[in-house]
């Protein structure tokens, strides 16, 4: 029996909700997809670390850090070691990186899979930061040590779209991507068109956790910036840096612009792009678009995400689902983690 040793860096939200499901759904993970695991160590850098060799209770985990905050009051396993230790030293051979997105840099996340892909371990993460920056180099040098990187969960969360673009839809000739990737902004547009102005529908989606307290990189439109990048670069093998793409937020939409656009029959929606040119080149934007009410990715509001690929022999095809939350992201790491399992088992 293949099992197979996971270690975490991070435990926030996306962290705990993958926890969450491995823990509910063991079983039938085990009876249904041949799949055995172990959760041998846990690194973040708020609420401590431990390791155990022999595998941790994760209910147990769950449990403390619901009431402490605090992994290392967990009563056994070795504790204090940082990221990289975790990394390279336990006997984990798969890593499950979520700490903190940094899209200008990608650190620490970048130097967290390098040091994954050289002790030889599969990584699946839904940290954009590495992917956006650096996902060319990170995929031939895993590719030379014989590992997978897998990274579903940094577009639409649990929302297959590079699967989708990549798998499902190989051999029908992309010729652009173009959708709503944005929860945050999405729903703040939602919520401007039944009357509420910028600042009202910004508290709203704070108050409901829909935006973060600092909702910059939302609303000016990095987060979706990060997206596109991936997916040009990943689906329509584009050779884009986030300084090549054009990026406008919703900050200066008015009121007065939703009033209009309905009026003409419209929609404000921050739509983010890539287009193959006629010189094969890719290009790519991040801008808010009016859109009719008929367009298919007019009709969806609220905090939801949608993505149209243009393709040759199907026309368009548009996914539509969350685009956050604890358990969609987390189940966008368990769909990496048994495709890694599949390809490694599979005689």
């Amino acid at each position: 029996m293949s099992l197979t040793r996971i270690a975490f860096i991070g435990f926030g939200v996306v962290g705990q909700g993958l926890a969450e499901i491995l823990v509910e759904q063991k079983e039938e993970l085990s009876e249904r997809y041949g799949f055995n695991f172990q959760v041998v160590a846990i690194s973040d850098t708020m609420k401590g670390s431990v390791y155990d060799e022999n595998g941790l209770h994760l209910q147990k985990i769950l449990d403390i850090v619901k009431a402490t905050g605090k992994i290392n009051d967990y009563p056994e396993g070795i504790k204090g070691w940082d990221s990289q230790k975790t990394i390279t030293e336990t006997n984990a051979n798969l890593i499950v990186e979520v700490s903190w997105t940094d899209i200008k840099t990608g650190e620490p996340a970048i130097s967290h899979v390098k040091s994954a892909i050289k002790c030889y371990k599969h990584i699946v993460m839904t940290n954009k930061g590495p992917i956006a920056l650096a996902v060319r180099e990170l995929l031939a040098m895993a590719a030379n040590n014989g590992v997978q990187v897998r990274f579903e969960g940094t577009v639409l969360s649990g929302t297959p779209a590079i699967n989708l673009g990549l798998n499902n839809l190989a051999g029908v000739q992309i010729s652009k991507v173009a959708g709503i990737v944005n929860g945050t902004t999405n729903y703040i547009l939602t919520e401007m068109e039944k009357g509420l102005d910028y600042t009202s529908a910004l508290k709203q989606a704070q108050e409901l956790g829909y935006a973060e307290a600092d909702p910059t990189a939302d609303v000016e439109g990095f987060d979706a910036l990060g997206k596109i990048v991936i997916l040009a670069n990943v689906v329509m093998n584009a050779n884009l840096t986030k300084d090549e793409v054009s990026c406008q937020g919703i900050t200066k939409i008015t009121p007065q612009d939703i009033e209009t656009a309905k009026q003409e029959g419209n929609r404000w929606k921050l739509i983010a792009s890539a287009e193959i040119q006629s010189d094969g080149s890719v290009k790519a934007a991040v801008k808010p678009e009016k859109l009719p009410l008929e367009h298919p990715l007019a009709a969806v509001s609220g905090p939801i995400n949608a993505l149209t690929y243009t393709t040759k022999h199907l026309g368009e095809v548009t996914i539509i689902g969350p685009g956050a939350g604890r358990a969609a992201t987390g189940y966008a790491l368990l769909t990496d983690i048994l495709d890694i399992h599949r390809t490694i088992t599979r005689p």
